[in-house]
């Protein structure tokens, strides 16, 4: 297993995807390449995988292998590079919408609260202009409830919206500690890290437009799949479930799809055990018609 990642649920969505030899896939979300590995090792000569990175820490632990085609781009646009690359129509698509635990574990990334003195960067792609600290330093006190509230779903987010503006008045909020000082008199007590993982979550959504992307990727990976083309996709939290879920009624009253589960494939107790992250983990899986 790669040390820049523990892939969630990579049996069982593998087994989803089922795969054929010779067949087209696409792994929307590369992270540390399990998933992308555990397909090579299913795929013959002739089969093709095309995975997706904006990240380009994680393209480079990507495996020499001539069926691996790399692109280093958000994943809403799945369709268009899919065509691009000459693959039309595909047999499987699959995403991982999860934070890969390189980036939480690195700390100039700043994506966890853990580290005291952490950037507040949070960029998946490196060469994006918007970071968390500009979030912080510059959005209106109503911009930052809204996000709070609508994409880590806080309790009391307006007093850390007003907390916020307050902190930066005195100094602006560069770093992990700059931020976690200027929300002292919110976080409750014994359960501080809970509540700044919501704020967290939401601040790395708005930084880099996870929510658009997503819509973006469901549409464009109904249109991608050939017919009996399997689509799996892995959530973690319930906006993105909501997301995922809702596109694949759409596509299904609408004859594109069908569902393969009728609910949500869980992680097995032993897999959470090994892996604490893949505790809030959904597999969703549907097939083109």
């Amino acid at each position: 297993m790669s040390a820049y990642h523990t892939p969630v649920l990579l049996q069982e969505s593998i087994a989803a995807l089922a795969i054929r030899e010779d067949g087209v896939y696409v792994d929307a979300t590369f992270g540390g390449g399990g998933h992308s590995r555990a397909i090579l090792d299913r795929l013959g000569p002739k089969g093709r995988l095309l995975a997706f990175d904006k990240d380009e820490d994680a393209l480079r632990e990507a495996p020499d292998d001539g069926r691996l085609t790399l692109v280093h781009a958000d994943f809403r646009f799945v369709h268009n590079f899919a065509k691009y690359h000459g693959y039309p129509a595909v047999d499987g698509i699959l995403a991982d919408l999860g934070v890969s635990s390189h980036q939480f574990d690195t700390e100039e990334r700043g994506f966890s609260f853990r580290f005291d003195k952490a950037p507040l960067d949070m960029r998946m792609n490196k060469r994006a202009q918007r970071s968390a600290v500009d979030i912080v330093n510059s959005y209106s006190e109503e911009d930052l409830e809204r996000i709070f509230r609508l994409y880590g779903e806080v309790e009391g987010s307006g007093k850390v919206a007003a907390l916020i503006v307050a902190g930066r008045a005195q100094a602006p909020l560069k770093t992990t500690e700059d931020l976690g000082r200027a929300l002292q008199p919110v976080l409750p007590k014994f359960q501080e890290h809970k509540y700044l993982a919501k704020i967290y979550q939401a601040l790395r959504i708005e930084v880099n437009g996870e929510m658009t992307s997503l819509e973006g990727f469901m549409k464009g990976a109904v249109r991608s799949l050939g017919q009996g083309g399997r689509l799996a996709v892995i959530t973690y939290h319930s906006l993105e479930d909501r997301i995922v879920k809702n596109a694949i009624r759409t596509a299904c009253q609408e004859g594109l799809l069908e569902r393969v589960t009728k609910k949500p494939i869980l992680p097995a107790e032993e897999e959470i055990s090994l892996n604490t992250r893949a505790r809030s983990a959904k597999l969703r899986v549907a097939e083109r018609l």
